[in-house]
């Protein structure tokens, strides 16, 4: 039988429900399994290209210039440009 308490609250020891003798606290891995599918995939995505990044090997195609982002402050709109 398996008895999960929170780690703050669980006892040293505690009865076994089959013989009734002391049984000491066993620690287990935490229940990932249960966590939501789309989270976990992203979770692994962000794992995997952390050690083995995407390869570009070619430049992207797109001919298109993207417009310069506008200026927040319009006292900034005199001063040179990179």
């Amino acid at each position: 039988m398996d008895i999960g308490l929170p780690i703050g609250t669980a006892p040293e020891t505690i009865p076994c429900p089959a013989c009734g003798t002391s049984a000491g606290r066993v620690f287990t891995a935490p229940m990932l399994g249960l966590a939501d599918r789309r989270r976990t995939a992203v979770l692994d995505h962000t794992e995997a290209s952390r050690s083995a990044p995407p390869v570009v090997t070619s430049l992207p195609t797109s001919t298109a210039r993207r417009a310069p982002a506008p200026r927040l402050d319009p006292r900034t709109a005199r001063l040179p440009r990179p």
